[in-house]
């Protein structure tokens, strides 16, 4: 007869205690832990005790085939880069993003773009007709792809069974549900569960599968942590539902880089890719406006070039108000130091805004210098050139430290067609500038930079 035991699981970190605990002890989270019932059969331990050799037996690290598989063609530029060339046959993508940001209209749209391949669509939200009517607006073609509406992972696997694809979308993983775990679908248990036996499937079967997961309003993947930790690639996609653009930006991925950062354009016809990020963020020349500097930035491996909208005025209350968005607030309060004690600019009355045009938030540290630019022009009511785009980090004693990959920066400056770009002084030694086709003003402090900006 088998033997039963309780254990209880953290749902955040997965750590088991024999005992319930208010706060887990690995991961600090309160009220996470839950009970599951662990059955000890005796056919386990007689199995151990014959002996009996396993399928898989342990294996020389030279005698292992590396044979590498070509990676599969997703047939849209922007999410093959993300993944790091294209999707790696036997692995488990887990795309995550808010509702209605464009989860299932990306991966749709891909899967029909791809008619070499035989795809089965699991939708757990939408009924049949529903995808149909999707699939009508934003496609042209139609590829080989299967779709079922079904919940029941068991029930799925007989469908794979029957279909036999090559490609796996599971649409979302929170809707499924396994008999094995006595819980209601979307529980941490479930989320688990079902993600483990998917993992499974895809490595034995040698068939890439696509998780579509929901997000919490912490904008941290729902269900539990280790789920990222099972996964092999996280891409999450982002955006503001008030603006057109979305990005899709790579969190986790063993087969490639996590630097790689892919823009879309929404449309009634679905989402089109933006090969050139400058056509939008650059849609608009404010021509004779204050408070509007351009920086030259990189994401990934793509450079491009951003527009920092400053708003500074007099602060209406007592205590000024520091605004932020698409930028570090706190970032922000350092560069608004540094204008005050090594420029002499006060600031400490003024209610500050900053704006990263475009919806986009953006971490690279060169666009410090246009960021503090566009605060300063907006202060003293001063237009900055509009041909004029800079690349610079800000040090605490108001030095311009090199930044990365400067050559790609001042090449993406000169193609949009602009006549000058500030870069820092480090940056240029042993550097011909004379071959970019465009006027490169090297600074080594913020007041040579505002000198060459103001005059």
């Amino acid at each position: 007869m088998a033997k039963e035991k309780s254990v209880f699981l953290c749902n955040g970190c997965g750590y088991e205690s024999p005992k319930w605990a208010g706060k887990c002890p690995a991961c600090g989270a309160w009220n996470s832990f839950v009970e599951k019932v662990v059955r000890n059969t005796p056919a386990s331990r007689a199995s151990l005790a014959t002996g009996e050799k396993p399928q898989v037996r342990p294996m020389l690290i030279d005698d292992v085939a590396t044979d590498a598989l070509p990676r599969i063609d997703m047939r849209d530029g922007e999410l093959n880069r993300v993944l790091g060339g294209g999707l790696v046959p036997g692995s488990l993508v887990l795309l995550g993003g808010e509702p209605g940001i464009g989860k299932s209209t990306l991966v749709l749209q891909t899967i029909l773009g791809m008619p070499d391949r035989k795809v089965l669509y699991v939708s757990g939200e939408e009924s049949v007709q529903q995808i149909k009517l999707r699939a009508d607006r934003i496609a042209h073609e139609r590829g080989n792809c299967h779709i079922v509406c079904e919940t029941s992972l068991e029930t799925i696997f007989v469908h794979i069974k029957n279909v036999q694809p090559e490609l796996l979308v599971i649409d979302s993983i929170q809707t499924m549900c396994s008999e094995a775990v006595d819980s209601s679908p979307g529980s941490m248990a479930q989320v688990r569960e079902c993600t483990g036996m998917l993992l499974k499937f895809a490595k034995e079967n040698n068939v890439p599968v696509i998780l579509i997961g929901h997000i919490t309003k912490d904008g941290a993947i729902a269900g539990p942590k280790i789920l990222e930790h099972i996964v092999d690639v996280v891409i999450q996609f982002e955006g503001d539902q008030h603006y057109l653009y979305r990005v899709l930006r790579s969190i986790k991925n063993r087969f490639g880089s996590t630097a790689e950062l892919g823009i879309y354009e929404m449309r009634r016809e679905g989402l089109r890719q933006v090969t050139n990020p400058s056509e939008l963020l650059l849609s608009e020349r404010h021509k004779g406006m204050s408070g509007v500097a351009i920086a030259s930035a990189i994401e990934g491996v793509s450079p491009f070039l951003i527009e920092a909208q400053a708003l500074v005025s007099t602060a209406a209350y007592g205590t000024p108000q520091r605004s932020a968005t698409g930028f570090d607030g706190r970032r922000m309060n350092m560069l608004l130091a540094v204008l005050e004690k090594r420029v002499g600019f006060k600031l400490a009355q003024k209610d500050v805004y900053l704006n990263i045009a475009g919806g986009l938030r953006v971490n690279d540290p060169a666009i410090d210098l246009s960021v503090i630019s566009a605060i300063l022009s907006s202060n003293m009511d001063v237009e900055i050139e509009p041909t004029i785009c800079m690349a610079g980090e800000v040090g605490l004693s108001g030095e311009i430290r090199p930044v990365n990959r400067i050559e790609q920066r001042i090449a993406e400056a000169a193609k949009l067609g602009f006549k000058q770009i500030i870069v820092p002084r480090s940056n240029l030694k042993g550097l011909d500038v004379s071959r970019f086709g465009i006027e490169v003003l090297p600074a080594g402090k913020v007041e040579e930079a505002f000198r060459l900006i103001f005059g």
